[in-house]
């Protein structure tokens, strides 16, 4: 698809997902138009030729303006916190500001829209790799985030199946450069490179790098199919193969300790009753616990096979965001 001069609104550039569709974007030639909150870190568009429009997803009317006269749209904002004081605070946030973003892209008569879900609305299988035909329902999700993600998901296709000319992507655990807050998972690679992570609990996850899944956003936007969801993912990881590397990369020994769950809970009930006080992010919580209780392993052999993704071997993944993390000064 020719994206030349033709005008795009990406919601969410300043973030890590967000930025790398922005950038994916910017070198196809688009005429990009990128709604940024006021007090939005602007490290990842300061760069980026492209019209930075002030706004908050949840306010129609600004997302409103900034969508008149675009052809296409990028939803990849949300509250991507996995704990707040309030966790119904995260619930509200997306289910709102996906309600106002739909809304607004109708009326200003967007041709086609991706919006950004994520892998945390599909049920894991815990005797494989988990796909779009494992959709999870809200009490089915373990935590505020992942609830959030499958009541926004649900809204889109909804609104899909009435005309709304969406199509759903849902990444799975992108690491890579221009991590800038950074996510959990960023948290866990500077961690374990510095040399903080000599254990870990038995889990896997599915790592896939931040530009593999901005360049499958761009062909969902070409050859997805309306009101389908399409994993955007990588490769199958246990969170021990994942530290082995981490350490093979810095040149460090690879961690061998491992630590049964349940006797992190009392630390995850301690970083939360801190994060409290301090206004914080605990680095471990009650609901990352749960979550690790599963291999959160996913397929995308959809993606693959309907829109013709590809993703790169994980260790370079964690070798771009190393050396991304490393020259941010975060890891020493």
């Amino acid at each position: 698809m020719d994206f030349t001069d033709v005008p795009v609104l990406v919601t969410g550039a300043s973030g890590f997902v967000g930025s790398a569709v922005a950038r994916a974007l910017a070198a196809r030639g688009a005429d990009l138009r990128l709604l940024v909150r006021r007090d939005s870190d602007r490290t990842n568009t300061n760069d980026l030729r492209a019209d930075l429009i002030e706004g908050d997803i949840r306010d129609e009317a600004s997302v409103l303006r900034a969508a008149t006269g675009a052809r296409y749209l990028f939803h990849v904002a949300a509250d991507y916190r996995l704990w707040a004081p309030d966790p119904e605070d995260i619930v509200r946030n997306n289910r709102a500001g996906t309600l106002a973003v739909m809304n607004a892209a109708r009326a200003a008569g967007i041709e086609r829209i991706v919006y950004t879900s994520s892998v945390a609305t599909l049920l894991p299988d815990d005797h494989g790799a988990a796909d779009e035909t494992r959709p999870a329902t809200p009490e089915q999700a373990v935590g505020a985030y992942k609830r959030s993600k499958v009541v926004a998901e649900r809204l889109v296709e909804a609104m899909a199946a009435e005309g709304l000319p969406a199509v759903i992507v849902n990444p799975s655990t992108p690491i890579g450069p221009r991590d800038v807050k950074p996510t959990p998972t960023g948290r866990i690679v500077v961690e374990a490179a510095n040399g903080k992570m000599p254990a870990f609990v038995e889990s896997g996850l599915n790592l896939v790098h931040v530009d593999d899944v901005a360049a499958g956003h761009l062909l969902a936007l070409e050859k997805g199919q309306i009101g389908e969801r399409y994993v955007l993912g990588g490769q199958d990881v246990t969170l021990r193969a994942m530290l082995a590397e981490i350490a093979l990369i810095m040149g460090h020994r690879a961690p061998t300790i491992s630590i049964p769950r349940t006797l992190l809970f009392p630390m995850a009930h301690a970083n939360e009753a801190i994060a409290r006080l301090t206004g914080g992010d605990p680095f471990l919580t009650v609901d990352s616990l749960k979550m690790a209780a599963h291999n959160m392993y996913y397929s995308s052999a959809k993606a693959e096979a309907e829109l013709g993704y590809r993703a790169r071997p994980f260790p370079e993944a964690l070798a771009d965001a190393i050396a991304w993390f490393r020259a941010a000064g975060k890891i020493t």
